[in-house]
């Protein structure tokens, strides 16, 4: 026999057949071939094999022990084949005990997290989930070693590591959040009036790229003070409250701190592009039935979420 690689494998499918039907015409049937093609595909069986594989006798087509050898281990191989090449087993969530583990920023963590895994365990009890920070490390290395599954909410990134797939996912309103005392503060924020405050900054997805803050204001020639980069974001409000400083934030954020602390609300200048968050996978797992369920849920989530933050807003 020649080398594997010269070796049509198609021609194994028409061998399995005709060892089971022992007849050309009705093998052909099977494999929806014409006789000709099928009695070439035969010939060239064996030549490929040095055998005559089925022999004419008084009794019809018989094997010769070659391929009453053979037989066995071509079978085994399709059955390999069939079930390697089968779509993967649908993902069920309802009896799933599946652990996944998320890379998130502290806001979804905060304000969207706790509504969706509860909304989840309505009908994936048995799931759960693990919770880390979003580092360089993790866009880097740990999506493609799957130890992290997604990373959720992360603002656009133009530049992310090959193989890294980011989507759209959801917009959130920026605002400004300053203490109550404040003397330096109106309603609202106009650009330079906004570069010339104090700032309190959040650090927990530093180092990705420069924020979209920075480089609104390097785009009109500004600049910025930061007086303090705070791990997470009730730190950061609680710097807020006690000083002149201002932090920019998610507006529901900035909602929950309102109703904590003595802060207020200021509108951000008009230039502040919105907080345009993300899901990030990675290629080699983004088919897995696991993932593109996880995937579709949080798609689900954010849709719902806009549907009722619309419907709040028409009253």
């Amino acid at each position: 026999m020649r080398s594997l690689r010269h070796f049509d494998l198609n021609l194994l499918l028409v061998f399995e057949v005709l060892m089971r039907e022992r007849h050309v015409t009705r093998a052909a049937e099977k494999l929806h071939l014409s006789q000709p093609a099928l009695s070439h595909a035969l010939k060239r069986l064996r030549e490929a094999l040095g055998d005559p594989l089925l022999v004419r006798t008084e009794q019809g087509l018989q094997p010769t022990s070659r391929a009453l050898a053979l037989l066995p281990v071509v079978q085994q191989a399709l059955a390999a084949l069939q079930e390697g090449l089968a779509p993967p087993a649908i993902f069920a969530p309802a009896t799933s005990t599946r652990r996944f583990t998320l890379a998130t920023t502290d806001y979804f963590e905060e304000v969207m997290y706790p509504a969706f895994l509860s909304q989840l365990l309505g009908y994936a009890p048995g799931i759960s989930f693990s919770i880390e920070l979003i580092t360089p490390e993790v866009l880097s290395e740990a999506l493609e070693q799957r130890q992290v599954d997604m990373v959720v909410g992360l603002d656009s990134q133009s530049s992310l590591p090959s193989g890294v797939l980011q989507t759209p996912w959801m917009h959130e309103e920026l605002v400004c959040l300053a203490a109550q005392h404040n003397p330096h503060m109106g309603e609202a924020l106009e650009l330079e009036a906004f570069a010339r405050q104090l700032h309190v900054e959040l650090a927990d997805i530093s180092g990705l790229l420069p924020s979209r803050i920075e480089n609104c204001l390097a785009q009109h020639g500004l600049s910025r003070r930061v007086i303090s980069k705070n791990l997470n974001y009730i730190a950061a409000a609680r710097v807020v409250a006690l000083t002149d400083a201002i932090i920019t934030l998610p507006r529901q954020m900035a909602e929950r701190f309102v109703a904590m602390l003595p802060v207020r609300m200021v509108a951000p200048p008009e230039e502040l592009p919105a907080l345009a968050m993300t899901l990030i996978q990675h290629s080699l797992y983004a088919n897995a039935p696991e993932n593109v369920w996880l995937y579709n849920e949080l798609i689900a989530f954010a849709k719902s979420a806009i549907s009722v933050k619309e419907a709040v807003g028409c009253k």
